[in-house]
């Protein structure tokens, strides 16, 4: 900790276990669970027995897709309960300045250090269409002040932390959507804002990866911000193409969709392509890990980590 004068005490050296990994240049491997419709915590742990020992940490969305679950804080602090390390996601679509920064002031003393910093998806999206959205701050607007509270000490009132908080801040990018140039723009701006890693879109289309992974290690960026990329699983061709209508910026090569149409056992063509994509991604230099996202098909997370290579325990930073 370090403290300067009118000062809280400022963490120093590595909010968390995943900060600290990928500071040692390790290849890490993340993943995200939906919250339960649930009061009961036992609900939630019943979930988490397909994530052991696959991942370094697991991000808990904040009312994905502008629906309401357990609250992503509730949610990391109970991952925190039982040993493994969350990274709470944190919208801006819900809460004021004033809310955020109490928000963030939790998570740290529940244990919580690793932040992805959102938009947030918009109400019209959701089931509750008739709430009314915030919006105080922008996603650049939340990464300055999470930056203010754990780098500088104080909130942006100016009013100094007895204990500031110890985060690992992070932000979404998205390579795939526009130009090449556009999209590292748009990360160089959270990387300015004081964003430590990303975690991207799914990508299915590596050839536009490394144009996007080109230009951000001719810029230096990958050296200021772990990048981390998602994959996703296509368990049909069906599925392929809901995603191609229905998720901006992901691009699914023709021949992608070929394979599975042509698959007697699309599930596992499926699988075979994840490997692939993690196998491709890993070899791109500037990338610093995995970002699995599987939705309905977690029961696969164990068979392509193992597969991959890539299994290891989830763990909170002791």
């Amino acid at each position: 900790m370090t403290e300067g004068a009118g000062q809280s005490a400022v963490p120093s050296g590595p909010a968390s276990l995943l900060e600290r990994r990928l500071a040692a240049g390790a290849f890490v491997v993340t993943t995200e669970m939906v919250p339960p419709d649930s009061a009961d915590a036992d609900d939630f742990r019943r979930l988490l027995a397909p994530y052991r020992g696959c991942v370094d940490a697991i991000n808990v969305p904040d009312g994905p897709g502008a629906n309401c679950h357990m609250s992503s804080l509730a949610a990391a602090a109970l991952l925190v309960r039982e040993g493994l390390q969350p990274v709470m996601q944190l919208c801006c679509r819900d809460r004021n300045l004033i809310a955020i920064q109490a928000e963030l002031l939790g998570a740290a003393a529940l244990g919580v250090h690793n932040l992805l910093c959102l938009r947030g998806d918009d109400i019209a999206n959701g089931d509750h269409g008739w709430a009314q959205p915030v919006f105080e701050l922008d996603s650049l607007a939340l990464i300055r002040t999470a930056v203010t509270l754990s780098r500088e000490g104080r909130l942006c009132s100016g009013r100094p932390l007895a204990a500031a908080p110890a985060l690992f801040i992070g932000a979404a990018v998205d390579p795939f959507s526009g130009p090449v140039e556009a999209c590292v723009g748009n990360f160089a701006g959270k990387v300015a804002a004081g964003a430590r890693f990303v975690q991207s879109q799914y990508c299915f289309d590596v050839a536009r990866l490394e144009a996007f992974m080109q230009q951000v290690r001719d810029q230096g960026l990958h050296e200021r911000c772990a990048i981390l990329v998602g994959v996703g699983l296509l368990p049909s061709a069906r599925a392929a193409g809901w995603m191609r209508g229905h998720i901006p910026g992901v691009h699914i090569p023709d021949g992608m969709v070929h394979r599975l149409e042509q698959s007697r056992d699309p599930p596992a063509t499926g699988v075979a392509i994840c490997l692939e994509l993690i196998e491709q991604i890993r070899a791109v230099p500037g990338v610093s890990g995995v970002h699995l996202m599987l939705h309905r098909h977690v029961q696969r997370l164990a068979e392509i980590t193992q597969r991959a290579g890539l299994a290891r325990p989830a763990s909170r930073m002791d």
